[in-house]
């Protein structure tokens, strides 16, 4: 059994695909990228701006799934430069704490909308 979760409070599919998938014991959470869901525009141009935009839209999917940062397992995040990866880390670490969610952090030729960030997780169910 599977079930789609969406928030209004972050962007809109792009494409056929759910913002999440509620498989009872685990979460999968699509890729949120640095939009804006009241504009539909990618919130600022540096990784500062772009990344607490991603922070923010999963925040808003995790609560539309009853969840909430702590309940995080596992990150991919993807960055267009990895020289962004230590402004990143610590951005991401203000969500988070001990122990901390299992992660990857990989460097892709480019992402949707022009974006500097994108960030996926799975998330488990207490």
């Amino acid at each position: 059994m599977k079930n789609a979760i969406q928030s209004p409070d972050a962007p809109a599919a792009i494409g056929p695909y759910s913002q999440a998938i509620d498989t009872g014991s685990l979460v999968f959470f699509s890729g949120q990228i640095p939009m804006d869901p009241s504009t539909g525009q990618l919130a600022g141009s540096t990784i500062e701006d772009q990344t607490r935009q991603v922070m923010q839209n999963m925040r808003a999917v995790l609560g539309a799934a009853r969840l909430d940062f702590s309940h995080v397992v596992k990150t991919t995040i993807f960055l267009t430069d990895l020289a962004h990866f230590t402004t990143v880390n610590a951005i991401y670490g203000e969500h988070f704490s001990d122990p901390a969610p299992a992660r990857a952090c990989v460097q892709v030729a480019a992402l949707p909308k022009d974006a500097l960030i994108e960030i996926e997780w799975i998330a488990a169910r207490p």
